[in-house]
């Protein structure tokens, strides 16, 4: 096996970046003001998003990745009310992170069986040894879970990329044998830092992945969001989101999706945006409609159930 590099601390250093770049976003305005105003009709003009389709996002795939619940979960209502709260809105599944707070997996598996909710997926960074791996993978088959995946990485140097890439084929592999998915979630520097040679990391991680094990988790909004920031998508987002996808020789099997607002750029509670989710979904369908926002515009209660109602509604 390759660890040769250590991908958890590349993990803990991505992560710190991440929240430096959260808190360097403007404040979003609430959900509820944005749909007031008007904002959220730029999607739903853009889109003929509710009622002009002919398919709804079917109720089963809807999944909600917990790092939205955050504040809820590390502070007040806490872990069990909040997870009894998103299935009381309905969501059938959910994408694991910061843990089991407190509990084994077995323990948690009994927790979600009980209030009907399944652990399909979950976010983990590359293991720093064997054991770690091996751990990893039986939690997550102890929870019943689909898949793995990577949620980020972040590096300048092409060769980091590389490296990263073959340890995530190793991992996937293993994975494969425990009969479990393996992915990678992007976020929008994947297509903006310059590697030289015309190369930016998602070249690089694509050509590098193995497409029988590794599949993509699609962040809608960061891929928008990479577009623009990179130029190659600022006069078509959603067509530069599917030129992504199409192009790419690993499958796209799960989706975040999150907002863009049209005031500053910063992520939205769906439907309060700019982000026409119908064509993408037309263009492309996953098993997973992972509902995300970073930065929640009113609680990460009143987001949960603003992006379950919004994807229920949706037809495409």
């Amino acid at each position: 096996m390759c660890y040769g590099f250590d991908g958890d601390a590349a993990l803990r250093r991505s992560v710190t970046d991440r929240r430096s770049l959260l808190r360097g976003s403007l404040a979003a305005v609430a959900g509820l003001g944005l749909a007031a105003s008007g904002v959220g009709a730029t999607a739903a003009t853009a889109g003929g998003q509710h009622g002009h389709g002919r398919r709804p996002v079917p109720p089963g795939k809807i999944s909600i990745q917990l790092w939205t619940m955050r504040d809820a979960l590390q502070g007040s209502p806490g872990y069990d009310a909040t997870l009894k709260q998103l299935a009381r809105i309905g969501y059938p599944r959910v994408e694991l992170a910061l843990g089991y707070f407190g509990r084994t997996a077995a323990e948690l598996r009994r927790f979600l069986d009980q209030i009907g909710i399944k652990a399909s997926s979950s976010h983990d960074g590359i293991s720093e040894n064997a054991d770690a791996l091996r751990q990893k993978i039986q939690n997550a088959v102890t929870l019943g879970q689909s898949y793995l995946v990577v949620p980020y990485l972040y590096s300048e140097n092409a060769d980091d990329w590389k490296r990263w890439a073959q340890q995530m084929n190793v991992e996937a592999a293993a994975a494969a044998r425990a009969g479990l998915r393996y992915g990678y979630h992007n976020h929008a520097h994947e297509f903006t830092i310059d590697l030289g040679g015309g190369k930016r990391p998602w070249d690089i991680l694509t050509a590098e992945l193995d497409p029988r094990l590794v599949h993509l988790e699609v962040d809608i909004y960061w891929a928008v969001t990479g577009g623009i920031n990179s130029g190659d998508g600022v006069a078509d987002p959603e067509g530069f989101t599917l030129d992504v996808i199409r192009r790419a020789p690993q499958r796209v099997l799960q989706y975040h999706v999150k907002d863009r607002s049209a005031v500053d750029g910063d992520m939205a509670d769906l439907g309060t945006g700019t982000i026409d989710f119908a064509r993408i979904f037309r263009g492309h369908q996953v098993q997973e409609y992972i509902v995300e926002n970073d930065t929640p515009d009113v609680t990460p209660q009143q987001t949960a159930e603003i992006g379950y109602r919004y994807l229920r509604r949706l037809r495409f």
